[in-house]
């Protein structure tokens, strides 16, 4: 690792190393609903003048900046196969604004002469910064409910955390937890309770900032954090040239065996990941909003109509750029949490068939912002009784899953967010069923419009198709069966109507071939048939990851087709940086 200068501005040195690799640098306020994307114009590496570039074609641009500073998180992914996420946060920044064109702004800002942040109470906040790492477990309900996370910053009064924004739906705001353990590379580890103090998105890669208050300390806690801090602090100054008298890392971040092995694993995790086509990452993007407006939800009681309603847009816009590769990407969402993937493939579908039936329905951007929201009920129920969406549950946490609908409907009517006539059919009448047999009011055939007849086909079939509560997915064909079979649940005509359009083999599949290779179907023709494949596994060499698309004639290369599988029976998974 190469030290930073003693001249040098030590956050500009952070930045410097950061930007040096693909990289993204978000200006972030507490009262606004979007990160906004900056660009790094210059940057002085003795004074520690730094200069942003932002467009910004909306009202209010000032209301990110705060007491005339701003916050930001400087996101960096290192390495080209192997991809290693590394982040840097910075708040209140001092800095002027200025207008340079009608949609570009610049901001000059002045970076603080040390990285090390003097809280309000007069602790010091070290930032893990150039590589620094310690993995923090979260227990959220006792026994029951941990969540994996990555040290951002650390003081004798808190810290801040990064988690996967999946799982923050099980916090909130001032909620106390009963365990906080940091575990730094050299396998030495810290205890204690904690509150949770605030929570935010972080940065453009999934995650969530947390953070949390240390409570209940006794004097070896408190011993104990002193020294970490200590340590930490140390290394801080090492890594970014502040102090010249430092030579070497401490011992607390010299990686000891198990963390070696460890960083081995998810390299080797990270090898596989495959790369994300612009498609696909547009529809994780929408994943991840929609995860950042239940946050605002729950979080700040504020509904973030801009964000969900820009989700529903970029669906359309991905759908009529180039439906079959909007289809094959929707796949990728499979590893997401089921409440997420469920509603983005839902919608995504439903936006597919509306705009086949009528591309200017006026409808159709309520009923998908409708099928993106109906879901949102069940992180909201989480808590104690119900600690984690993920597990199998027992008959009481069925049960009060049930109610998602009156949860979401409470949560709209308590934030006096009044959903368009469209919008409100689809959240409030998604799961009931053409025989009554549905909830939450057991309605019956004409009580249910077409368009919700359109959903509950689709949602349906999409529950049949991925793991639902430890029962495996069935093939596309069972599920067809199943929903046939279904007596005068479903609209018969709307499955047929489905069936056409996305065939026994849809698109986004993974299909099993004679020869022993596994691939993803990614086109079909008229008759439903497969007629373009990603092949990415040959079973005789199950360690080995093939990325090779093959039209219908070359399947002779990897045999007859034989079925739908599971990719998790295969371990095929996405990799998350």
């Amino acid at each position: 690792m190469a030290l930073p200068a003693s001249n040098e501005n030590p956050s500009a040195a952070v930045i410097r190393s950061l930007l040096q690799h693909n990289h993204e640098l978000s200006l972030y306020a507490k009262n606004m609903a979007y990160p906004l994307k900056a660009v790094v114009h210059e940057l002085d590496m003795g004074n520690g003048r730094l200069v942003l570039e932002v467009e910004y074609a909306g009202q209010g641009i000032e209301s990110y900046l705060t007491d005339g500073g701003i916050s930001f998180d400087l996101e960096a992914l290192k390495g080209s196969q192997v991809m290693e996420r590394e982040a840097y946060s910075l708040s209140n920044v001092a800095a002027k604004l200025l207008k340079t064109d009608s949609t570009l702004y610049r901001l000059e800002c002045q970076l603080p002469e040390s990285v090390f942040v003097a809280e309000q109470r007069g602790a010091i906040r070290i930032p893990f910064v150039l590589g620094m790492q310690a993995r923090v477990g979260l227990e959220i309900y006792q026994h029951e409910l941990n969540v994996p996370g990555r040290l951002r910053n650390l003081s004798v009064g808190g810290c801040m955390i990064d988690i996967d924004l999946a799982e923050s739906v099980a916090i909130n705001v001032n909620q106390e937890i009963p365990g906080v353990t940091i575990e730094f590379p050299n396998g030495e580890s810290f205890f204690a309770e904690g509150k949770i103090r605030h929570i935010r998105p972080f940065g453009n890669q999934g995650y969530a900032a947390v953070g949390i208050q240390f409570i209940k300390m006794g004097p070896l806690q408190t011993e104990a954090l002193f020294h970490y801090v200590t340590e930490s602090e140390r290394e801080a100054a090492y890594r970014t040239g502040a102090n010249d008298k430092l030579d070497h890392h401490t011992p607390l971040f010299i990686p000891g065996a198990k963390e070696k092995k460890i960083l081995q694993r998810e390299a080797q995790d990270r090898e596989k990941r495959t790369r994300q086509s612009s498609m696909e990452r547009g529809v994780m993007d929408v994943a991840h909003q929609l995860q950042v407006g239940l946050m605002y939800m729950k979080t700040r009681n504020f509904l973030p109509e801009e964000i969900f309603y820009d989700c529903v847009d970029t669906l359309r816009y991905l759908v009529e750029q180039d439906r079959k590769a909007f289809l094959y990407a929707l796949a990728f969402l499979r590893d997401e949490l089921d409440w997420v993937r469920h509603a983005v493939q839902v919608a995504g579908y439903l936006a597919d068939m509306m705009l086949a039936r009528d591309p200017h329905d006026p409808h159709t951007r309520e009923a998908v912002l409708g099928a993106l929201l109906h879901t949102m009920g069940k992180p909201l129920l989480i808590g104690p009784q119900l600690p984690s969406l993920k597990v199998n549950m027992n008959p009481v946490q069925k049960d009060i899953l049930r109610g998602h609908v009156g949860a979401l409907r409470h949560k709209l009517q308590a934030l006096d967010w009044r959903p368009s006539p469209t919008c409100r059919d689809i959240i409030e009448n998604a799961n009931e069923r053409l025989d009554g047999t549905g909830y939450p009011a057991g309605k019956r055939g004409d009580q249910l419009s077409d368009r919700v007849r359109l959903v509950s086909v689709i949602k349906a079939i999409n529950k049949l198709l991925h793991v639902r509560n430890g029962l495996p997915p069935h093939t596309p064909l069972d599920a067809y069966r199943m929903i046939h079979g279904a007596a005068a649940a479903y609209d018969k005509t709307v499955l047929v109507e489905y069936i056409r359009v996305y065939g026994l083999y849809p698109i986004g599949s993974l299909a099993k071939f004679s020869g022993g290779f596994l691939a993803w179907v990614m086109e079909i023709d008229s008759k439903g048939m497969p007629i373009q494949v990603k092949v990415i596994k040959n079973l005789r060499f199950p360690d080995t990851n093939i990325s090779s698309e093959l039209g219908s004639s070359d399947f002779s290369q990897i045999g007859k087709l034989e079925d739908i599988v599971n990719p998790a029976d295969y371990g095929v998974k996405v990799i998350k940086v």
